[in-house]
């Protein structure tokens, strides 16, 4: 064999090296294997559908781009049934089996129960739903990252929106758990800053389905406007009212959502409230996600597969940057980070790993063809809050 039949060789080694798949350059390395929690029965379950949907097209979307740093992205499905002691036992049985990096969890009391055992799982949790001040407060715990927004965020934005408010008495209908209760004393606050008031604060359990006690209360109020804020609820609540002619204006925490949308017809056409993400959001990764997602499932993405999508996204870049599927590793990595989100940049607040986004008032209205929340407002990041003293990491 001449040398130049040598070098031949050797060349065409390279090239063929040089053109192995991505995938299966991907499948060499230990794989990302993420836990998805999520609410498939129980109160929550239509939401839980949208925060599956975001997720598995997130991770569908990595593997066909050749993995995450090079690695595969597996996922394990479990069950939390929209309560707190189903959410730490599929999420605990979850990370026994290797699958130790969590998402899914919509409610508070569940996302609080799931962040308390990160350590002792070895396991890390990227919070996208989940609103609660305590889980990045006395709560925190170094090993969980909120990529959504907090109520502290809500109610600065709130302060910001509640100047433009018309009438000045008011009634809150809210849940009865954490999440509801910090709405509650977010809006009472708000308004009361502005020397209006709240003349009415009403309770439902979760797993309320008849609301027509807290309907005939409202009506009797003769309030200016009703600060609603009940996810689990707010089908139920959208069509008693109307069916017990509760003419009072709504204004919604997390009540504009798409799946309350879909299922009321038209009856919150014309509704304000708070969104966390819609297709309006005018950023290079959010346009390329909307247009991705699209282009698979015809239609938008709705707010909830929007946020549970941006949490993975966040997941994928700590991998990244940690060159590691250690949690604590990745949770580090990400820890003081700016990475890329559907927002734009932003950064993962070292102080208590809150990341630090715009919000968004949005109105429902038609727009692409179909009713959806469309934002009217957009409050800089730069009015969030600083960290809780209380969080200590």
């Amino acid at each position: 064999m001449n040398k130049y039949t040598k070098m031949t060789r050797l060349l065409a080694g390279v090239v063929l090296v040089a053109s192995l798949p991505t995938v299966a350059m991907a499948q060499a390395r230990e794989p990302l294997k993420i836990a998805l929690v999520a609410s498939k029965s129980g109160g929550f379950s239509t939401m839980g559908a949208d925060v599956i949907s975001g997720i598995r097209f997130a991770v569908e979307e990595a593997n066909a781009r050749g993995g995450v740093d090079g690695r595969r992205v597996e996922l394990a499905e479990g069950d939390d049934e929209g309560t707190p002691d189903a959410g730490r036992r599929a999420a605990e049985k979850l990370t026994r089996e290797g699958y130790k990096f969590i998402l899914g969890p919509i409610t508070s009391s569940i996302s609080l129960a799931i962040s308390q055992n990160l350590t002792r799982w070895d396991a890390a949790f990227i919070g996208t739903m989940a609103k609660a001040d305590k889980l990045t407060a006395d709560a925190c715990n170094p090993r969980f990252i909120r990529t959504n927004h907090s109520d502290a965020m809500d109610l600065a934005m709130i302060n910001q929106w509640v100047k433009g408010l018309k009438g000045s008495n008011f009634a809150i209908l809210a849940a009865d758990y954490v999440w509801g209760q910090d709405s509650a004393k977010s809006f009472e606050a708000a308004v009361t800053a502005q020397g209006k008031k709240v003349s009415l604060k009403l309770f439902a359990p979760l797993g309320t389905k008849d609301y027509a006690p807290y309907i005939q209360q409202l009506k009797a109020a003769g309030v200016d406007a009703i600060w609603f804020a009940d996810v689990s609820g707010g089908v139920n609540f959208v069509k008693q009212a109307n069916d017990f002619g509760l003419k009072t204006p709504l204004i919604g925490h997390a009540l504009v959502s798409n799946f309350i949308i879909n299922a009321t017809g038209r009856l919150l056409e014309g509704t304000p409230g708070n969104v966390g993400y819609t297709p309006d959001i005018d950023s290079p990764a959010s346009q390329a996600f909307v247009a991705a997602f699209k282009a698979r499932h015809k239609r938008l993405p709705t707010d909830t597969e929007g946020q549970a999508y941006n949490g993975a996204m966040v997941l994928f870049q700590g991998v990244a940057l940690a060159r590691s599927v250690e949690p604590e590793a990745v949770t580090k990595a990400l820890r003081g980070a700016t990475v890329d989100t559907l927002y734009g940049k932003a950064a993962v607040r070292a102080a208590d790993n809150q990341m630090v986004i715009p919000n968004y008032v949005a109105r429902v209205k038609v727009a692409d063809g179909v009713l959806r929340p469309v934002i009217e407002q957009a409050f800089p990041a730069s009015i969030t809050p600083p960290a809780s003293p209380l969080c200590k990491m």
